[in-house]
């Protein structure tokens, strides 16, 4: 049993350490500020191949190929605006996991406020309908009162006509 346990962790370990296995040494630039940079932006491109993954977590061949020019741009003095703005130009809006915010993708960004805005005011119909069909609770008689009392049960009817809501 110790064994199947201890290997689970190894497993578990690899396969939390596997993203960080994409990048490889030689790809690494010297300078730390660039090769951040180069890591922040690469996490912000789509892998073309594996396409639910960024280029800096992928390891098909594409995602390789797409560090390394992301990294030559960085090292010829582009900005990471430059740089992203170079990668869409050469493949297109569907490069980037996080899409722009632009005229041509408003209906990708407005779909979700919209469909929510639709079930609220759905919800909203519901309910209103929902109160009207059911309508007010009945009063109580003095004489379905006094039999709740003999059984012990309290009539909250009252309590919640006067506002007081607790149970106390």
């Amino acid at each position: 049993m110790a064994h199947w346990v201890a290997g689970l962790t190894v497993l578990m370990g690899l396969a939390c350490a596997w993203p960080a296995l994409a990048v490889m040494p030689d790809e690494v630039l010297a300078d730390p500020a660039l090769e951040a940079r180069a890591r922040a932006l690469s996490a912000e491109l789509r892998c073309m191949v594996c396409q639910n993954q960024s280029i800096d977590d992928s390891n098909a061949d594409l995602a390789r190929d797409l560090r390394i020019l992301l990294r030559e741009r960085l090292t010829a003095g582009d900005s990471d605006p430059q740089v992203l703005d170079f990668m869409v130009a050469r493949y297109g809006e569907f490069i980037l996991l996080k899409p722009r915010v632009a005229p041509h993708t408003i209906l990708l960004w407005a779909t979700p406020a919209a469909v929510l805005a639709i079930g609220a005011v759905g919800v909203g119909v519901w309910w209103r309908r929902r109160q009207q069909l059911v309508g007010p609770a009945p009063e109580l008689s003095d004489a379905e009162r006094r039999k709740l009392a003999a059984l012990g049960v309290e009539d909250r009817s009252v309590r919640w006509k006067l506002g007081r809501h607790s149970r106390h």
